[in-house]
């Protein structure tokens, strides 16, 4: 795999013998300095041009960083909204094993955008187009302290939709179990463990994409719980993994709300868990 001068030099010096291109910026995880650092770590690449249409019609510019194993052209899928005329991207995944996900962008659509993550890093200026920008700091995306509301809302959402995973697992559907779960139930204990994790930190931390760096504010015990969540397609795993995943979840509200200076609804939490236990019997007998 290349090294990170390797890729840097090249992407740089691409930029530099295309006179199509004006600037050089670089956001994302290789930005982030509390992100821990390691070879698989994409480079997400903007290159400021005048015009994208020029690179859209001859793809083949981008063989210029080598060989490409496959790749994805995001904005040609038809199922998302593109704007091709400002913006264009190539995901491309290198046969050795480095990954460069690269946008070209209108000069205007960069300069009302760029400012838009506060990840970004300014790595070439030709004409000295961009604005100057902060240091990259990763602030943007901090746990944010909820309101009461919410917090309320996490425990009504997460208490009522175990109602659906117990009658889904006494059905033995695990497919809808499994969607159920991951989509609207882990999502509030994941909320929750981020507001915790928040309260802790002082409200000054990212717990990352898919909250993946929660392990470094939990104790261990916890996350092996939250590990234990994510069940396989055996029903007998499912029940035990939805008790431990009630089990921390209460857990954790009752922490957040008693730090938050709120009311957690015992008798909410208590009677779904009781129909827990009522379907569980059920489908046992």
């Amino acid at each position: 795999m290349r090294s990170e001068d390797e890729m840097y030099s090249l992407i740089l010096e691409a930029a530099k013998n295309d006179n199509r291109v004006k600037a050089v910026y670089m956001n994302g995880s290789r930005t982030n300095e509390n992100v821990p650092k390691d070879m698989f770590q994409d480079y997400d690449i903007v290159y400021v041009v005048e015009d994208t249409q020029s690179f859209i019609e001859d793809k083949d510019w981008i063989r210029i960083f080598g060989e490409i194993l496959y790749m994805q052209y995001p904005d040609e899928n038809p199922n998302y909204p593109s704007d091709k005329k400002n913006s264009f991207g190539y995901l491309m995944q290198f046969a050795d094993g480095t990954r460069i996900d690269l946008t070209v962008q209108s000069v205007t659509y960069a300069l009302d955008h760029i400012q838009d993550d506060k990840l970004c890093r300014i790595l070439l200026d030709k004409e000295h187009l961009l604005p100057e920008t902060e240091a990259a700091t990763d602030r943007q995306y901090w746990v944010k302290k909820p309101a009461k509301e919410q917090y309320l809302a996490a425990c009504n959402e997460f208490w009522w939709c175990t109602n659906n995973i117990a009658k889904g697992l006494w059905r033995k559907e695990i497919p809808y179990v499994q969607d159920m779960t991951n989509n609207c139930v882990r999502p509030e204990l994941i909320t929750m463990l981020n507001w915790k994790t928040g309260i802790l930190t002082g409200w000054t931390v990212s717990t990352g994409k898919s909250s993946k760096y929660l392990y470094k504010w939990l104790s261990e015990e916890e996350w092996q719980m939250l590990l234990s969540t994510y069940f396989d397609g055996n029903v007998a795993h499912a029940w035990k993994s939805v008790f431990n995943m009630c089990k921390l979840f209460e857990n954790t509200a009752r922490f957040v709300g008693e730090k938050s200076g709120w009311e957690y609804h015992e008798s909410e939490g208590k009677a779904a868990q009781d129909f827990l236990e009522y379907v569980h019997r059920l489908s046992i007998e």
